[in-house]
C-alpha cells in the first residue's frame, strides 16, 4: 500500500511534495518547519523587508515544529509514539542545540526514536529548525 498524505492543519508544502507518504507500514514525513498554515508570519521569527532573519526564538520554533509533526502524524493515522527516526536540521548548532535538546527531551520522555542532528547553512524559508521524520503506522502500532 502506498499513499501520499496531507494535513489540513499543518502548513502547506513549499514545493511539489506531500506532507507524508506511506509505504507499507512506514510513514515518511517531508521536512517540517515551524510555519503555521495560512499565516504569513513564522512563529518566533522576525524578518527584515528583504525576508532575511533579523532575530528568532528557537524555543518557539521548536514547539511549533513539534506541533506540525503531530498534525501530520494524526492526519496520516499515526501518533507521536509511532515516530522511530528523526533527523533534525539546525541553522545554528552552537547557539541552539542546548535549547533544542532540552525541549526535545520534554516531547520524547516515553518514546525515544533514533535521532540525528546536523547543522545546515540555511533552510528554504527563514526558519532555524526543520525535522525529517519516519514513523511506523498500521497493523498493531
Amino acid at each position: 500500500m502506498e499513499a501520499m498524505l496531507f494535513s489540513d492543519k499543518a502548513p502547506k508544502p513549499v514545493g511539489a511534495y506531500p506532507h507524508a507518504r506511506q509505504v507499507g507500514n512506514l510513514l515518511f514525513l517531508s521536512g517540517v518547519g515551524p510555519r503555521k498554515r495560512d499565516a504569513k508570519d513564522i512563529p518566533g521569527v522576525t524578518v527584515d523587508a528583504e525576508g532575511k532573519i533579523v532575530q528568532y526564538d528557537i524555543e518557539t520554533q521548536c514547539h511549533a515544529v513539534f506541533e506540525n509533526v503531530r498534525y501530520i502524524l494524526e492526519a496520516s493515522g499515526g501518533r507521536w509514539e509511532n515516530l522511530v527516526d528523526v533527523t533534525v536540521f539546525l541553522t545554528n548548532m552552537k547557539d541552539d542545540f542546548q535549547t533544542f535538546n532540552r525541549i526535545y527531551a520534554e516531547y520524547f520522555k516515553e518514546n525515544q526514536p533514533c535521532r540525528t542532528t546536523v547543522e545546515v547553512n540555511a533552510l528554504p524559508t527563514p526558519i532555524a529548525i526543520e525535522l525529517k521524520c519516519i514513523a511506523v503506522v498500521g497493523s498493531g502500532h
